[in-house]
């Protein structure tokens, strides 16, 4: 009586994680081309803190040099304080670097969309060398001098703006450290004067300091005052509710 042979046993499948979305790092692509047309300097832009509810908005704007770009420059928002922190002293060492502080009397006036803007533009006309292009983070060109193209999440794809990226970030929570410093309580020097718990909290227990953007909605909702446009109303005495449009027109 014959036998069928035995069936070969299946290989093991060996259990493979999902592979994930392919991990996005800004290169140095854009300027190279821009380079390879002639075009240069060409110059990155960005911001840090358009969403705080106190402090200026601060810009950057960095030159690299091609033959000396720090490894590791990526967007900010992804990177640990530390490496922030020597990323920025690698840039600086490196690149034609400068910054523009949109304060917080500019942002109540402007708005901060408009303050932002400013700063951005104030940044590259202080650069020591004039940039022939210039890529900005987000949507919105800049009246910069010079030929500008918006990037968005230009932070996170061009080498250059994520250097500009460390910078205003950088400099910024140097800044928001010496405000705590200067008014404790507050908790600056760990949140930078964002949205949370901890800020409101000291909020509502000391008030507002002039750091604060009396146009933010918590902020005016403190002082007791509504502001639409150029007028402000007392809010508290008129029972007017306390909602604010998304963009202030300029003053």
């Amino acid at each position: 009586m014959s036998r069928k042979p035995a069936a070969k046993a299946k290989p093991r499948e060996t259990g493979r994680l999902p592979l994930g979305e392919a991990v996005v790092r800004p290169t140095f692509r854009r300027e190279r081309s821009a380079l390879a047309k002639g075009i240069w300097p060409v110059a990155g832009c960005d911001e840090a803190g358009r969403g705080p509810l106190a402090g200026p908005v601060v810009a950057a704007a960095v030159i690299l040099d091609p033959k000396r770009i720090p490894r590791g420059l990526n967007d900010s928002k992804k990177l640990e304080p530390e490496e922030r922190e020597k990323l920025y002293e690698k840039i600086c060492a490196t690149a034609e670097v400068s910054v523009a502080f949109g304060s917080t009397a500019r942002i109540d006036r402007d708005n901060i969309l408009r303050a932002s803007l400013w700063a951005l533009a104030a940044a590259v006309k202080a650069l020591p060398v004039k940039p022939k292009l210039v890529f900005v983070d987000g949507r919105d060109k800049i009246d910069c001098g010079c030929d500008c193209q918006a990037v968005i999440s230009g932070d996170a794809l061009v080498l250059s703006v994520a250097a500009a990226s460390i910078v205003a970030k950088v400099t910024r929570d140097r800044l928001m450290k010496r405000l705590g410093a200067e008014h404790p309580g507050y908790g600056f020097e760990r949140h930078m004067g964002y949205s949370v718990p901890e800020h409101f909290a000291a909020l509502n227990r000391l008030g507002p300091t002039i750091h604060h953007r009396r146009s933010f909605a918590p902020v005016t909702a403190l002082l007791g005052e509504a502001v639409a446009g150029d007028v402000i109303v007392q809010a508290a005495s008129a029972g007017l509710p306390l909602s604010l449009p998304e963009e202030l027109p300029s003053a």
